[in-house]
């Protein structure tokens, strides 16, 4: 089945957000940050309600935490959302990264 042109733009944006994490040295960004590193670096321009409702997806999932902070959200990594991003695991509505060297 394949997904639809915003469904896989969720998606990526979704794995481009675990990455983004996992960049930090204590693994936590706040929700205007990923939406500048989501423009400026990928060329993903949403506006912080739709990032929002992602970090809220992959919170659910169990791939970070989310803290309400005034006007944004305090996302940081977990363990489930690193063992995505090491391929140990699949998060589903996550894209898979690719396999090193591909």
């Amino acid at each position: 089945m394949s997904l639809s042109s915003e469904e896989w733009l969720r998606e990526e944006a979704r794995l481009i957000i675990l990455r983004l994490l996992s960049e930090e040295t204590d693994e936590t960004l706040n929700s205007n940050l990923i939406v500048r590193a989501l423009r400026e670096r990928f060329a993903v321009r949403r506006e912080r309600a739709w990032v929002h409702a992602e970090l809220d997806y992959l919170a659910e999932m169990g791939a970070v935490t989310v803290v309400p902070a005034e006007t944004v959200k305090i996302a940081t990594l977990t363990q489930r959302g690193h063992r995505h991003l090491a391929r140990e695991i699949a998060i589903e509505g996550v894209k898979r990264p690719s396999r090193p060297g591909e």
